[in-house]
């Protein structure tokens, strides 16, 4: 715990330094665009206070704070599909979903926690759509909304359990899979933005570039290879390879909703504009980091 409040208290130094710079930068060049940047700090700090929640106190607060989290950011998910009254009524459906995953969650009960989205939502889900009225659209808004229940909901409800597989070291490696992410994320958007040259997937996300990505998996294994001594009870070969493993599955997150925003978004600018801005929609790493960390860790060490 004392590993966990210093940690935190350094990133919230962290957090305050890279508020005031960004403050007095506007001041000094006011004609510049800093709103990228601006949401990117403001996300940082809205992660900072749930996951705080998550590491320092109980595991029912844990719970709370990363259930909300995931109804919000599959709410705005769905808020980017032109949709029909027979999809907001499965939209409703999916919404029941969540309180229910994470009760397997706070039972304990992994079996149920890791098929419970995969195997019997997905297939009893498009129940409410087939009783419908209308066939039009059907494969669209089904494997839509199975889409953002994989990744908004089982893949973020993971960091949820963490703390319940293993109460001594869960919580730390939750603030450890969270710093790494985070740290992916923002090397390669600023790189990619400042010095990136070859775009990765310039038709979905033109901030990409693999100049962005090859650095921040340095960064970031870098960072993992400080941290892992006080957040971990890693040896050095995965302490090293905990970076690589969550460098990589951030930047296929990041990709991955990246091309589905630009699939629902296209035509509407005025959306995109909206959304971009949304500090929710920045947990897109999250949903690939969290699951495959999870698993990977569980399958090598007993702890899990």
């Amino acid at each position: 715990m004392t590993e966990t409040v210093w940690t935190l208290s350094i990133l919230l130094l962290a957090l305050l330094s890279a508020s005031s710079a960004l403050y007095f930068v506007k001041k000094k060049q006011p004609s510049k665009d800093f709103t990228a940047i601006q949401a990117r700090v403001k996300t940082w700090w809205g992660m900072l206070v749930v996951f705080s929640f998550a590491t320092l106190f109980n595991p029912i607060v844990t719970l709370i704070s990363i259930m909300i989290l995931c109804l919000f950011a599959l709410r705005e998910y769905f808020s980017m599909m032109k949709t029909r009254k027979s999809d907001r009524r499965l939209f409703l459906w999916a919404y029941l979903v969540i309180p229910l995953q994470f009760y397997w969650i706070y039972i304990g009960w992994y079996g149920m926690f890791i098929v419970f989205i995969p195997i019997y939502v997905f297939l009893f889900l498009p129940l409410p759509r087939i009783l419908g009225k209308g066939t039009l659209g059907f494969l669209q808004s089904v494997s839509f909304t199975q889409w953002g229940l994989m990744l908004m909901v089982f893949g973020l409800s993971h960091l949820a359990y963490y703390p319940v597989a293993s109460p001594e070291f869960g919580p730390n490696l939750v603030l450890f899979l969270i710093i790494l992410t985070q740290l992916n994320d923002v090397v390669q958007y600023l790189v990619s933005i400042y010095l990136g040259k070859k775009k990765v997937v310039p038709t979905a996300n033109p901030y990409i570039t693999w100049e962005g990505f090859v650095v921040a998996l340095i960064m970031t294994t870098a960072a993992s290879y400080y941290l892992y001594p006080y957040l971990t009870i890693f040896d050095l070969t995965f302490g090293i390879l905990s970076g690589v493993i969550i460098g990589v599955s951030g930047f296929l997150g990041g990709v991955t909703i990246s091309f589905l925003k630009r699939d629902l978004l296209i035509g509407d600018h005025e959306k995109q504009e909206t959304l971009k801005d949304r500090y929710l929609s920045r947990v897109d790493s999250l949903t690939y980091t969290s699951p495959v960390f999870f698993h990977i860790v569980r399958y090598f060490f007993d702890f899990m």
